[in-house]
């Protein structure tokens, strides 16, 4: 184990690794787990002291500490996906006057936009600020703080958060010559196998094969990184294990709303040769006589052609990650909605109605095909 060691280069050819400060190592498999980079904007301003990117505890950590020696009081977070969401509670938490600065009309793209919709009202009553179509062009310093400037206006905090998502840090793999696919990420096989048998790599740096779109895409997801990682061990171990791909599935909390999703929108099955409809419904997360006011809105896309499911997602105060998961294991088959209008769960009160939303919604988008 080297902690505290940069790699500085990969040599294949010799099945060696070059480390910091001339030292060399042997291998006969290479495992590479580089990550991903947080991304920043190309502008002026932002290796100033109190501006910020969110990728790692180190990250988590020394934004806390900078919160607590500055006394900071006014935050602003530029991007509006997953970590922007959930920044955003973590700074309200903290009593910090938070604003949210995007260059879209909603939060949360990814998401249908009623959906997204009903986060924005989640953010705005919760004290969150949001600062739509902005764009971010500098960031400046004086006596009085950080400064954001962006195409139309200018914001002042104390400090700024960049949340814009990541990219697959391929720096090393694309040096040693290592392939890397359309999405930009390291090109891999089922085993994790590189362009190079006795190289792996695995996690946010490489490809997932999406089961739904038939492609391999960049998916950057801790629980996969765990999965890829455990398959490139049992290969290299003798013992042989492929990695059956991803359905996409993901979720996230803000302040007491669960977010979560699977699969793919009509855009992306459009662009996987699908012809697809979708249908929203707006219900109850548990049986009608039970609901104490809770409102659970479900998505779910469909092929026209073979009525086979393509995607869900879900927005609500409980039970939304909960149907994704279900919906997502209904993906992984293959399933279509007439199967899926009445699967078989484990029906109580507490927990949804005799009819489930997933059973209704998938009754509604079959009439609709």
């Amino acid at each position: 184990m080297r902690l505290n060691t940069r790699v500085e280069g990969i040599e294949p050819d010799r099945g060696e690794v070059l480390l910091a400060h001339g030292e060399r190592l042997s291998y006969d498999a290479l495992v590479i787990g580089t990550g991903a980079e947080a991304s920043l904007p190309d502008i002026p301003g932002t290796a100033q002291d109190g501006v910020f990117t969110l990728k790692n505890l180190r990250d988590g950590i020394n934004i806390k500490e900078y919160i607590k020696r500055n006394r900071c009081r006014r935050a602003l977070i530029v991007g509006a996906g997953f970590i922007a969401m959930e920044m955003s509670e973590a700074l309200r938490n903290l009593d910090l006057e938070t604003a949210i600065v995007y260059r879209g009309e909603l939060p949360v793209k990814k998401w249908d936009p009623v959906f997204s919709g009903v986060v924005l009202e989640e953010l705005t009553k919760n004290g969150v600020s949001f600062i739509a179509r902005k764009s971010p062009v500098a960031v400046e310093r004086d006596s009085q703080g950080l400064r954001l400037l962006t195409d139309e206006g200018k914001f002042e905090a104390d400090i700024i958060i960049f949340a814009l998502g990541v990219k697959p840090d391929t720096g090393l793999a694309s040096e040693a010559g290592l392939a890397t696919g359309k999405s930009g990420a390291i090109k891999v096989d089922s085993s994790q196998h590189t362009s190079r048998e006795e190289i792996f790599a695995v996690g946010d740096c490489c490809e997932s094969y999406h089961r739904v779109s038939r492609k391999w895409t960049h998916i950057p997801l801790g629980d996969m990184a765990n999965k890829q990682g455990r398959v490139a061990g049992r290969n290299i171990a003798g013992y042989s294990l492929v990695f059956p791909g991803v359905v996409g599935a993901q979720s996230f909390k803000v302040f007491n709303l669960e977010v979560a999703m699977t699969g793919l929108d009509e855009k992306g099955a459009e662009a996987s040769g699908y012809s697809p409809a979708g249908t929203i419904i707006w219900g109850s997360p548990v049986a009608a006589s039970m609901n104490r006011g809770e409102k659970l809105g479900l998505k779910l896309i469909a092929d026209r052609v073979s009525g086979t499911l393509l995607g869900a997602q879900a927005v609500g105060q409980s039970g939304a990650v909960s149907r994704v998961n279900i919906l997502s294991a209904c993906l992984w088959s293959g399933m279509g909605l007439d199967e899926i209008g009445y699967m078989d769960f484990a029906y109580s009160p507490p927990f949804s109605g005799a009819w489930d939303m997933i059973h209704t919604a998938a009754q509604v988008l079959e009439k609709k095909l």
